[in-house]
């Protein structure tokens, strides 16, 4: 599969709401309030945004615009019924940007909706637990041998064709099926747990998946993450993994005009992250091990972080989606089971490049 590049942006609003379409009683049918996050991905035609390189500045500018009547504002009086569904319709409907693929809206940090072009609903909620695992199976001396504990957190997502519906799936329904598995997982050693002997992250979300796709047909991805910056994700037949880190690089835009600020040399804490898609070893239980993907990836690692990538990269215009390219092309020939480049500038503006052939999975 061809290279295919996302440009992906987000914006922050404050706003109240009442969302009367759920059953009488339910708390969300009282006036409340939400810090809430838009989103938009799109696949946007060469030289939108003013010059190479604008085009997620220029995105994220036309989101802020998009959602602002939003800020501070009582929802309802803006979209008859504020699901967090019918809030990206909204934003989809008056977002003058080519190619949207996706809009999506977080009411919260731990629950949100992804809106395609199909008006599939992707909800997704984040739940936690703390536990204690060791993996039995991997190479002698390998730290995640001893037993040891972890934070986990795990995303579910559930895809459903909405229609012009109102709302996809209530968050609290999902609350509910999550319950016993939480009661199961969390203050546990996961290795006790039946299914669970090589908790690795690829078994966890294969085990939690096989436990609630009967009552939740509509489930799309279980997403495990292990830690802050690493995680598996599995749909029911194919695994991921993702490493996530940072570079503190230099940057400058040369195709930026005269005047322009951007075309000084300036900076970024980026977010990278490298997405695999393998087979599962059946005997180490894991697709590719993180430690491996970091340690291969290190030395390239080394090459980009802490230096002026304009003049590292192939074109001299150091932009974002050249960066991912750059990367992809020291990357991909010494981990060739990398489909996926995730490298965002600030919190949820960047871009995703893809190559696999599942096409790229929901952003985590």
């Amino acid at each position: 599969m061809s290279d295919q590049i996302l440009f992906v942006a987000s914006a922050s609003f404050e706003a109240a709401c009442q969302v009367d379409c759920l059953a009488p009683g339910h708390r969300a049918t009282r006036l409340h309030g939400h810090s809430y996050r838009a989103d938009v991905r799109a696949s946007l035609p060469p030289g939108w945004g003013g010059f190479e390189g604008a085009e997620v500045g220029s995105l994220a500018e036309q989101l802020r615009a998009c959602v602002a009547p939003l800020d501070y504002a009582h929802i309802n009086t803006l979209v008859e019924t504020p699901s967090d569904e019918n809030i990206a319709r909204w934003i989809r409907a008056r977002l003058d940007v080519p190619g949207v693929v996706a809009t999506g809206v977080q009411s919260t940090d731990d629950c949100g909706v992804d809106l395609d072009a199909r008006d599939h609903a992707h909800v997704w909620r984040r739940y936690v637990f703390q536990s204690a695992h060791q993996l039995p199976n991997v190479p002698p001396g390998h730290k995640c041998g001893r037993m040891h504990g972890h934070g986990f957190e795990v995303l579910l997502h559930a895809d459903r064709d909405i229609g012009s519906s109102d709302l996809s799936i209530d968050y609290d329904d999902l609350d509910r099926l999550w319950a016993p598995l939480h009661d199961q997982l969390d203050h546990a050693c996961l290795n006790d747990i039946p299914g669970l002997d090589n908790p690795t992250s690829e078994n966890i979300s294969a085990w939690i998946w096989a436990r609630l796709k009967p009552s939740l047909p509509e489930l799309s991805w279980v997403t495990v993450y292990e830690t802050a910056s690493c995680g598996a994700h599995f749909d029911g037949s194919h695994y991921r993994i993702w490493k996530e880190l940072t570079l503190d690089s230099a940057v400058r835009l040369t195709h930026a005009p005269e005047g322009d600020k951007r075309r000084r040399i300036h900076g970024h804490t980026f977010t990278l992250r490298l997405h695999v898609h393998a087979p599962l070893d059946r005997v180490r239980g894991w697709t590719v091990d993180f430690g491996d993907v970091k340690t291969v990836f290190d030395p390239i690692f080394r090459q980009l972080d802490h230096h002026p990538l304009h003049e590292i990269v192939a074109n001299g215009n150091a932009d974002t989606a050249s960066i991912a390219h750059h990367i992809k092309a020291m990357a991909y020939p010494a981990i060739p089971e990398l489909d996926r480049i995730d490298l965002f500038e600030t919190r949820g503006c960047g871009v995703i490049l893809h190559w696999g052939e599942l096409g790229p999975a929901l952003p985590v």
